[in-house]
């Protein structure tokens, strides 16, 4: 997904660097030719940072997770920070293996998962899961689409349950709706969505119909739905921002009537069933050890509120992201 990067937001990247340095993160080094106070003392500066952050997991936190890498790496440019998105499972496998150091997650782990949180376990990965942002979860279909504005969970359960046969026709989904084959698109099994959107709409995690185009990458979704007038799709509520010329947001009916995701519906929970948290999982014991990898999570929680709504997204609410903040310094010693 392409992001802009305007000025005010490398403004902000910069002072939060600064702001990481001040605190002992050593992000940066201080700023030449600084006075001391009346009674300081001239200390080194920090050494710049270097090495490499690996990044794997949620295709939805990936945006918000590559604007910070990217700004994180213009200030600090000894460190390599890639950012893939193989899905929130496919991720945590990965992160739980020991292979990266932070997951991208849609969901919460799995703790009782033998790729998941048993694997974490069993190798010795400790985590911590942190808050980064409110997502929508998104339904959205082609904008030539001008009879399906609104679906009941019922009716997508319809479209994406495991008993949805091969030819469902839009006039099965609703008999006023034409009799023209639906046209289905949905996120991996890896994913996080896919296992949010199968829990909340087809009443059990991974029962889907077996007849859709699956896809990790959110953007392969986008063109289908954009290319075809009886495709539908769902995916977070950031792609659908981006893509707003290409796609039309459907409203979802989940028992109190049709309801639009928008940045209101959603921080509100209105949006419901399918308003959410989105998360990022760090290796806590790598980041005890390794300055780059603990200076990078300070700058991502400072500075996710407004990278987050760059990209899309519904910021934290300052308590919850105030809380994350304890929580990660606690498990890293401050």
């Amino acid at each position: 997904m392409t992001t802009t990067r305007p000025s005010r937001l490398a403004a902000l990247a910069l002072t939060a660097t600064f702001a990481i340095a001040a605190c002992g993160g050593g992000a940066t080094p201080s700023p030449t030719g600084a006075v001391p106070t009346d009674g300081a003392t001239d200390e080194p500066s920090m050494a710049p940072l270097s090495g490499t952050v690996t990044i794997d997991g949620s295709s939805t936190v990936y945006p918000i997770t590559e604007l910070v890498a990217e700004e994180f790496q213009l200030a600090n440019t000894g460190v390599q920070v890639p950012v893939a998105f193989s899905g929130t499972g496919g991720g945590f496998k990965k992160f739980c293996a020991g292979d990266t150091d932070i997951n991208d997650a849609s969901r919460p782990i799995k703790a009782e998962d033998e790729g998941e949180g048993l694997a974490c376990e069993t190798n010795g990965v400790e985590y911590v899961e942190l808050q980064v942002a409110i997502d929508g979860l998104t339904v959205v279909v082609n904008p030539a689409n001008d009879f399906a504005a609104c679906l009941t969970v019922n009716q997508l359960a319809r479209i994406y349950g495991p008993d949805s046969p091969e030819h469902l026709l839009w006039s099965d989904v609703d008999p006023s709706f034409p009799a023209d084959e639906v046209q289905r698109y949905m996120p991996g099994a890896d994913s996080g969505t896919f296992d949010y959107f199968t829990e909340e709409i087809n009443g059990e995690t991974d029962a889907a119909t077996t007849h859709a185009t699956q896809s990790e990458d959110d953007n392969t979704l986008v063109t289908g739905v954009a290319g075809d007038t009886y495709a539908i799709a769902f995916f977070g509520y950031a792609y659908y921002v981006e893509n707003t010329d290409k796609l039309e947001a459907v409203e979802v009916d989940g028992g109190d009537g049709c309801v639009a995701p928008t940045d209101e519906t959603i921080n509100s929970n209105e949006y419901a069933p399918l308003s959410r948290p989105i998360f990022i999982y760090p290796d806590v014991g790598k980041a005890k050890e390794r300055p780059e990898l603990k200076a990078f999570v300070d700058y991502y929680l400072a500075n996710t509120n407004a990278f987050s709504t760059e990209v899309g997204y519904i910021a934290v609410p300052d308590d919850v992201l105030a809380a994350e903040v304890a929580e990660w310094e606690a498990a890293v010693g401050g």
